[in-house]
């Protein structure tokens, strides 16, 4: 049986390792998914205080809101002064894209 060196086994080692960080990487991505903020409908369209649920949700989907900012079809109700309240109450800032 051959003999495997000591800097052969780090290299090996090192491989898996950052084969281990790039798919827990991979699996902690965001899916972009305006629908996942209804529960936020509620806050913006009214005076009411957001839900744990839409807290939770926008700030999960803090990564897309300049992709939701660039959409003409989003961009009235992303920049609109319920959701910035909403957006405020959860401690979360709206990008500048």
């Amino acid at each position: 049986m051959k003999k495997v060196s000591g800097s052969a086994l780090w290299v090996v080692v090192l491989v898996m390792a950052l084969m281990l960080v790039t798919e827990v990487r991979l699996s902690n991505a965001v899916t972009c998914n305006v629908a996942q903020l209804s529960s936020c409908l509620p806050a913006i369209s009214s005076s009411t205080a957001p839900s744990s649920a839409c807290c939770s949700k926008l700030r999960e989907q803090k990564p897309c809101l300049c992709g939701y900012l660039k959409n003409p079809n989003l961009k009235q109700y992303v920049n609109s002064p319920g959701a910035k309240k909403v957006a405020n109450a959860c401690g979360v800032t709206l990008p500048s894209c």
